[in-house]
């Protein structure tokens, strides 16, 4: 008897990026920067956060000498929110934010977003989330209907590695063999994306 396991699902890491009131003119170019690092926008949404708003969103930094001076910059104009998705979403964020001082950044990372928008410390152009819990945290405050679903791990993660990754990797492998492509890295990597099994289904959404 042959026995019918549902297919899992797979879900893609996502995280929060804000470009901050300062550099909301310089949206379209953050935003094709971003495309083009590999993240896909699933939501993007414009607004302008109260005093009392920015005092929620960052209440981990409520205390701080520069709390004060925070929350005015952030409700000072618009902002614009964008969740963001690939694999590893939060680390490679952070990375190409690059340090949160952006006078630091122009130093140690000149090529990040921050090094490249930013104007000092304070006001660093964009935000991005620290962690996948503070991510779900802040996509719920921007985005109070967003379903995130959680990342799969352990038993979950090496089952739909042996059921759909493995097999599809070692048929790509093998017509690869066959084929005898010029260039196998870019021959492999079409075939992969045309035989994905399971492809994510992302939908890019703006809401005002």
């Amino acid at each position: 008897m042959e026995v019918l396991m549902p297919e899992p699902q797979i879900y893609v890491e996502r995280t929060l990026a804000i470009i901050k009131p300062d550099v909301i003119g310089k949206e379209e170019e953050i935003e094709d920067l971003i495309l083009r690092s590999g993240f896909h926008i699933i939501q993007k949404r414009k607004l302008q956060l109260s005093p009392e708003q920015c005092s929620n969103f960052y209440t981990e930094q409520f205390g701080k000498v520069f709390f004060p001076n925070l929350t005015a910059y952030m409700s000072s104009g618009p902002i614009v929110a964008m969740v963001l998705a690939r694999i590893c979403a939060v680390s490679y964020w952070k990375e190409l934010l690059g340090p949160s001082n952006s006078l630091r950044a122009r130093i140690t990372h000149p090529h990040s977003l921050r090094a490249l928008y930013g104007t000092d410390e304070l006001r660093n152009g964009l935000h991005g989330s620290l962690s996948i819990s503070s991510a779900e945290k802040e996509i719920r405050f921007i985005f109070p209907e967003a379903i995130l679903e959680p990342v799969p791990t352990g038993q979950r993660a090496r089952d739909y590695l042996n059921l759909y990754v493995k097999p599809t990797l070692l048929a790509g492998l093998t017509a690869l063999c066959k084929e005898k492509p010029a260039d196998p890295m870019i021959w492999l990597a079409d075939w992969l994306i045309e035989h994905n099994p399971n492809k994510p289904k992302l939908q890019y959404r703006i809401s005002q």
